[in-house]
């Protein structure tokens, strides 16, 4: 079983790839006007291809406008683009933009870099987010945790999506991803068949929240993923 696990990561990463490469990529800069609408359609097949399904529990927040999840792996964004027909400018660390390929599709995607060794880092995140937001209409989609995580504990919340939401007023929306890294496990680099619950939880307009809504937030999360492994024993 262990073998034919391998087996199946390494078709996975062959349909991301080739998806990527010779789909997403040259759509993106054919038809600009529709990257949302070609990002969802396509990362469906992703999953389709790879044996994966998407089980949705509550809903987007149509007020929302900065979005904060857990991270486990790729499998995550390709789940949030393929559930979700709109257009969110994703944070991602600077050197995602220089890998080949996946790089092209994030500055194609217009995404947001962030440059975690520069201290200035922070304030060109906070001015991207404030231009996607209130210029161009779009959402972000942030990593609180700055990393992928091995564990089932959430590690410590950056500053940034504080910081960010705070100074800008924005609506809060957590969202809880459980099962993708039994999809597709970029650790031990094995992959099986399974679904990818997708929790939304309440969203929090930070410009009437209490002081400690960040801590609070994180907490709720955990509370989700933890009661997910105990009641349907699905693993973050």
């Amino acid at each position: 079983m262990k073998t034919f696990a391998k087996i199946r990561f390494y078709w996975g990463a062959f349909v991301i790839s080739t998806v990527v490469a010779l789909g997403m990529i040259p759509l993106i800069h054919l038809f600009p006007r529709h990257k949302g609408t070609i990002m969802h359609k396509l990362n469906r097949v992703i999953l389709f291809l790879i044996g994966a399904k998407i089980e949705k529990v509550g809903e987007r927040d149509p007020r929302a406008n900065l979005f904060l999840m857990n991270h486990q792996g790729i499998i995550d964004i390709i789940t949030m683009e393929a559930i979700e027909n709109v257009h969110w400018s994703w944070v991602a660390k600077r050197e995602l933009f220089e890998v080949p390929w996946f790089g092209r599709l994030l500055r194609g995607g217009d995404m947001i870099s962030v440059d975690r060794e520069n201290k200035a880092g922070l304030v060109k995140l906070f001015k991207d987010a404030q231009k996607s937001i209130g210029e161009k209409g779009r959402a972000v989609a942030i990593f609180p945790e700055g990393t992928r995580a091995a564990d089932q504990p959430l590690l410590p919340f950056k500053p940034g999506p504080k910081f960010i939401a705070q100074k800008l007023g924005l609506v809060v929306q957590p969202v809880v991803i459980v099962g993708s890294k039994w999809v597709l496990n970029e650790h031990d680099r094995t992959a099986h068949n399974g679904t990818v619950r997708v929790i939304y939880l309440p969203a929090v307009d930070v410009t009437n929240a209490p002081k400690d809504w960040y801590e609070t937030l994180r907490q709720k999360m955990q509370e989700v993923i933890d009661r997910e492994e105990k009641e349907y024993g699905i693993h973050r």
